[in-house]
């Protein structure tokens, strides 16, 4: 065969082979454009998309990093030019041609004043003449800032999306402001926890600790480096968040220095699976569960009594309980304490049940099994896996643990 035929033969095999692959690429493009659904269903994802993209930022601290990300997300949900978020005493920033941030900030400050949409046309800039439409953002019933939406031609429809656009962000932003809320109320009610902590505990824990003093300085000296442990972490600075592990051995601390008090009067059974050790927790959640056990449940009990803490593993779940053969309580007056009623006795308990379904949920506040004469059991239970959250660390000196150390 010529070679001038072996040539023309080659170069139809290869445009066979390119024509079967534009097809299949065609066909795949099709089949998966198919998948996406409708234009109209495409374009509903890709605004969702956009506004859940935006979303973290503008319920962040709103620094000009997040303000100038939440403002490129808006200006693809707009489709505009240049968009411009500004927010009142804080950051501005632009998505697009940033020479006419100046002139967004004079718009949003007169749609700002107004309260009210504002548009302005043929407004010079660098890329030639332009319209803007500026929407106030009112969150809790004030004016925080304004979005500002630059396009060639500014037409009604694009006003009415600037203004719902701006009434988005307004709503995210008094959800970021909820959230920062209920961390300062959870700090709050952490700090609370800590403020119980009973001077008269402090007074009889000093005491006994005075009483070993001539009679046996190597407890005393021990009482002491519990009392240091216990008071260290009660008092940490750092996270909300902790291990079992860490609360129980608080709880050891506690328990040695109300032992030294109590006597034989004061018996404790721990059950702990090891698995559960390492689970995270909101800081505070078991420490007043005991203490509750021992001030409400036995030291009104003659002859005092046990105090039984078990953490199991349940699948997913770690479940905790704290119970007492004490006095127990009465379910009404539980219930009203549970339900925030006036301040006075189980604070702790009503503390620690608040914080955990603000952390987890409702369904995961504290069950209470009691009655009068009928000693008290307590239970949570806390998912075993909890990503975001990680325990703070607690230095603790190091020293030699004496028998009976309820860790495991």
């Amino acid at each position: 065969m010529p070679e001038s035929m072996l040539l023309v033969a080659a170069a139809g095999v290869v445009a066979g082979a390119l024509a079967v692959g534009v097809v299949v690429l065609l066909r795949r493009f099709a089949v998966q454009s198919k998948e996406l659904g409708t234009d109209a269903e495409r374009a509903t994802y890709q605004t969702l998309h956009l506004a859940s993209s935006a979303a973290k930022h503008l319920r962040g601290d709103m620094s000009t990093a997040d303000a100038a990300r939440a403002a490129r997300h808006l200006r693809a949900m707009l489709g505009a030019d240049t968009l411009a978020l500004v927010m009142s005493g804080g950051p501005a920033a632009a998505d697009g041609d940033e020479a006419l941030l100046p002139t967004a900030e004079r718009l949003a400050e007169e749609s700002v004043g107004s309260a009210r949409p504002h548009v302005e046309r043929r407004l010079a800039s660098p890329s030639g003449e332009t319209d803007a439409a500026a929407a106030p953002i009112l969150a809790g019933g004030e004016v925080v800032g304004a979005v500002v939406a630059f396009a060639p031609r500014v037409r009604a429809g694009l006003v009415r999306a600037t203004g719902e656009v701006a009434d988005w962000v307004a709503a995210q932003v008094e959800l970021g402001e909820l959230d920062a809320s209920r961390a300062a109320l959870a700090e709050l009610e952490v700090r609370a926890l800590r403020a119980q902590i009973s001077p008269h505990f402090i007074y009889n824990s000093l005491n006994a600790i005075a009483s070993f003093i001539n009679t046996d300085p190597a407890k005393a000296r021990d009482l002491v480096l519990e009392f240091a442990d216990f008071t260290r972490y009660s008092f940490r600075r750092a996270g909300d968040f902790t291990t079992v592990a860490e609360e129980l051995r608080s709880i050891d601390s506690y328990l040695k220095l109300e032992r030294a008090r109590f006597g034989d009067r004061l018996r404790v059974t721990l059950q702990v699976a090891p698995e559960v050790l390492s689970t995270v927790i909101p800081f505070l959640s078991m420490q007043p569960l005991v203490e509750n056990a021992v001030r409400h449940g036995l030291e009104a009990k003659e002859g005092g009594g046990r105090i039984t803490i078990t953490a199991q593993d349940a699948g997913a779940f770690a479940e905790i309980t704290v119970e007492d053969d004490g006095v127990g309580i009465d379910p009404e007056r539980l219930a009203e304490v549970l339900a925030g009623g006036p301040p006075g006795e189980h604070v702790g308990l009503r503390n620690v049940d608040a914080r955990l379904r603000q952390v987890y949920g409702d369904e995961h506040g504290l069950v209470v099994e009691t009655n009068v004469g009928a000693g008290t059991l307590v239970r949570m239970r806390v998912p075993k896996s909890q990503p975001g959250r990680a325990a703070a660390s607690v230095d603790v000196a190091t020293r030699g643990e004496p028998d009976g150390r309820l860790v495991p």
